[in-house]
């Protein structure tokens, strides 16, 4: 049976912890606890921990944070308190590793909380992944393309198919697939799909779509008329209808399957267009932004990687 502690300081669960509440004079103290605590018993448990104690989850799937609705929380938390724990895991020398509550742990920041309550559970390097993208799930904080690159995540870095992870997040294996077809989508679409402009729904029926003009076109009817999924879906089919009767050929044009493969690869992992062009032995790699935002993130991205 899981246990939780609230009101307990960190020194009740691990000794070694040093507790700057009970410093006095120059010298620190350690915490003490009249009940031993077993080290194999040092999760499953809630307890304050310092702020600048928790380093953030480097396998976060959610990417954008609305500044406005992070300082609305901010100041709940500063009037009510936080009701709901953030999840870390333990990691030893008096640090902890976010797993979950990331919006949480930026609004007690800001609003000037040095200590934030946090069930500490044992996790491995796969499951946390797992365990942020399930449970950013499940209060449905992730936009559809958030979704996909989590999926795609635990496909590339926890060597889990498909089946594994919809039995994860517990969704259907369809849905795991038809959410991975939106990485498939021009950047153009995903950059939509990430301000919420449009829809997963909307982002799936316009995959159906081959011609990226026809995309361009009827995206930006979607955003103008705010027209539903289903009259998306009705158009698409009229906009294939008659791309199949106007279709010529068109001489093929040979690429280069390992950069094609390189770019796609980069172009999931970014979440923008990548072009690479060849130039004798070297060639130069093109990444494209669409906002000020846009470029944020990738500079947060990179920056992240140090």
């Amino acid at each position: 049976m899981s246990k939780k502690v609230l009101g307990r300081g960190l020194g009740a669960f691990f000794p070694d912890y040093e507790d700057e509440s009970s410093k006095k004079g120059t010298e620190p103290e350690k915490t003490k606890t009249a009940i031993p605590i077993d080290p194999s018993e040092r999760v499953n448990v809630v307890l304050n921990i310092p702020v600048d104690h928790i380093r953030p989850n480097p396998h976060q799937p959610r990417s954008d944070f609305n500044e406005e609705a992070l300082e609305q929380l901010s100041a709940s938390i500063e009037r009510h308190g936080l009701i709901q724990p953030v999840t870390v895991r333990y990691l030893g020398q008096k640090r902890f590793e976010l797993v979950s509550g990331e919006r949480r742990l930026r609004a007690t920041k800001l609003a000037g909380i040095p200590e934030i309550p946090a069930y500490i559970r044992e996790v491995n390097d796969d499951e946390i992944i797992a365990f942020a993208l399930i449970e950013n799930i499940q209060r449905e904080e992730l936009n559809p393309l958030e979704i996909a690159l989590g999926y795609q995540r635990l496909i590339d870095e926890c060597a889990y198919t498909q089946s594994e992870v919809a039995e994860r997040v517990g969704k259907n294996r369809s849905t795991v697939t038809n959410t991975l077809r939106l990485l498939q989508l021009p950047d153009f679409i995903q950059a939509s799909l990430r301000d919420e402009s449009i829809s997963g729904g909307h982002a799936r029926a316009l995959i159906n779509l081959k011609n990226e003009n026809d995309q361009r076109k009827l995206l930006k009817k979607i955003t103008s008329k705010s027209l539903s999924v289903r009259q998306t879906e009705e158009l698409v089919r009229s906009y294939e209808k008659k791309s199949e009767q106007n279709r010529t050929k068109s001489p093929i044009v040979k690429t280069n399957p390992f950069l094609d493969d390189v770019s796609k690869r980069l172009r999931s992992k970014l979440s923008t267009k990548v072009n690479i062009k060849q130039k004798g032995k070297g060639g130069e790699i093109r990444i494209e932004y669409y906002s000020d935002d846009d470029l944020e993130r990738l500079i947060q991205f990179f920056d992240e990687m140090d």
